[in-house]
């Protein structure tokens, strides 16, 4: 009894030593929180600061991060920009990537973008035949023909094309990850959870203001 009760004091006395390792460890690091994007990649922002997700919609983790992203997208300062790349590891499931840009031409990610989510990850729907996609989509309130169109069209192609090569670029293994203004990746797998990514975003923002703040002086 007596050895237990100094195992629980010897902890309790520990809490504030790691409590306090972890608050100096806070400041996110390179080449553990987020690496260098090299070459760094060309942005299409403008004068704003792009934060750019990559997602799949059959990523499970993907679907965890969504509600992580949406607060942090909600309260983003006004110089960033946030956009979203879907990745297709195999070409299997590139009709996944397609629905995103499908759904963007139609004015409809908000609205549905979650919904996709959860049909592929609650419903089990697996989304890959286009009339199952379609069905899907008519069933939540887009007509039939004019998915079919958007879905099927040359500029959702090209799109879904051009993502491949932009994550390639990026060097990316994995998803979710977050590139900030196309000089740095980061992801939950690096940082080691979902919430603590977001202060790491935060940092490289910061960042990405301060080098283009420098770049405009020069």
């Amino acid at each position: 009894m007596h050895s237990t009760r100094r195992r629980i004091v010897l902890a309790a006395a520990l809490v504030p030593a790691v409590s306090a390792t972890r608050a100096q460890t806070k400041e996110p690091a390179p080449d553990r929180d987020f690496r260098e994007v090299r070459p760094a990649q060309p942005v299409d922002t403008g004068s704003r600061i792009e934060v750019l997700e990559f997602f799949q919609y059959s990523c499970p983790h993907c679907a965890s991060f969504d509600p992580d992203l949406e607060g942090w997208r909600r309260k983003k300062p006004a110089d960033v920009e946030y956009r979203r790349l879907p990745v297709a590891f195999n070409a299997a499931t590139a009709n996944h990537s397609k629905i995103y840009y499908a759904l963007l031409q139609l004015n409809k990610v908000e609205e549905l973008h979650k919904k996709v989510f959860a049909a592929y990850h609650v419903q089990r729907k697996r989304l890959l035949d286009p009339n199952e996609i379609a069905d899907f989509m008519a069933a939540n309130g887009i007509d039939r023909k004019a998915w079919l169109d958007a879905f099927n069209s040359f500029a959702v192609a090209t799109q879904t094309n051009r993502a491949a090569q932009v994550w390639a670029a990026y060097k990316l293994e994995g998803t979710p990850a977050v590139a900030v203004d196309g000089r740095w990746l980061t992801a939950p797998s690096m940082v080691g959870s979902r919430p603590g990514t977001l202060p790491v975003i935060d940092h490289l923002v910061v960042l990405a203001r301060k080098e283009r703040a420098a770049g405009a002086k020069k």
